[in-house]
């Protein structure tokens, strides 16, 4: 086979499965609608979603993706429910069964379960309108028949495609109703890379304690004791009243020894950088390394509900650093 059929083949499954996704666009509406609402309403139960064969798989990937974006959700095996684990599904919960063609023998028992208790809502994703699961839901959503790809189009390609996406497409919704963020969501995935990506500026920074805080009449014989002291290379200056007035670095300290020999019996107020700039405790770590590199500095103040003046964190580009944030 030539390479040129190789890729004549590949875009030939991405045009048809393009293709089933405008299908499925086409098909979003009231009964979408319907769907959201009864997900969103759902305020004491859990989103259990069950398929068999591929449609189990891609509902394992709905309940992980529901799960991490704020709607509580997890996946219940077709065949293991009907020995035992039918117990899982309590009143209030939601039950969201995948089946193309809404007659899968696995699913029967879980939709007979179902419809016997009044307090379980069942939502049915189906390509089939005259099935046992279309009939039997509560709220339904009809598949669009879609071709699949690859000859003789009986290999599940198209059809899983378009149930991921319309999965997906409920996960998204409902997180954005809920204002579902990002500090929400690294709060689901404390580990890996994703987690790194999204650490801020709270996580990593110095608080109450270690904060390099001086007084900014304090002479500077002794603040040059106080940066030794700190190990963090720089100061924080306040006055009396706990406002944050300005920052004194070790780079600061270098270049005012070049110009004044006696500046250390000046006081901190009279030799600091005044405004020193201060990030909110919410920002990215990523963001706040930026700002770094475009001032070319080596740290930062940190402030909440945008009073620049309290400050409540320090952060050092060291810890940035060692956090493998880059």
């Amino acid at each position: 086979m030539q390479k040129k059929k190789f890729l004549d083949i590949a875009k030939d499954v991405i045009e048809i499965e393009t293709n089933s996704l405008k299908k499925l666009r086409s098909c979003i509406g009231k009964s979408y609608e319907k769907i959201i609402k009864t997900i969103l309403n759902c305020k004491n139960g859990k989103v259990i979603i069950s398929g068999v064969g591929k449609s189990g798989i891609i509902a394992r990937k709905w309940s992980a993706t529901f799960s991490s974006t704020g709607t509580p959700s997890f996946f219940l095996d077709a065949s293991d429910a009907s020995h035992g684990d039918m117990g899982q599904i309590t009143s209030d919960d939601i039950l969201i069964l995948i089946s193309l063609s809404g007659e899968s023998d696995e699913l029967k028992n879980i939709i007979q379960y179902a419809s016997r208790n009044k307090n379980i809502k069942l939502i049915g994703i189906t390509s089939k309108k005259n099935s046992i699961l279309y009939k039997n839901a509560n709220v339904n959503f009809l598949l669009p028949s879609v071709k699949e790809a690859g000859p003789g189009s009986f290999v599940p390609t198209s059809s899983t495609t378009v149930q991921v996406a319309l999965g997906d497409a409920i996960a998204i919704t409902c997180m954005s109703y809920k204002k579902f963020g990002k500090l929400d969501f690294k709060k689901f995935h404390p580990g890996g890379s994703l987690s790194i990506k999204l650490k801020t500026v709270e996580d990593l920074m110095f608080i109450k304690g270690k904060i390099p805080f001086v007084n900014e009449n304090l002479k500077m014989k002794i603040a040059l004791k106080n940066i030794e002291k700190k190990g963090l290379g720089a100061l924080v200056i306040r006055d009396r009243y706990n406002n944050t007035k300005g920052i004194l670095t070790d780079g600061d300290l270098k270049r005012l020894s070049n110009v004044k020999s006696d500046f250390k019996n000046l006081e901190i107020k009279k030799v600091m950088k005044k405004k020193p700039i201060s990030v909110d405790k919410d920002m990215l770590v990523a963001q706040a390394l930026s700002i770094m590199n475009d001032k070319k500095i080596t740290s930062l103040c940190v402030h909440q509900n945008n009073k620049k003046n309290k400050t409540i964190g320090f952060i050092h580009i060291h810890s940035i650093l060692n956090a493998n944030i880059t």
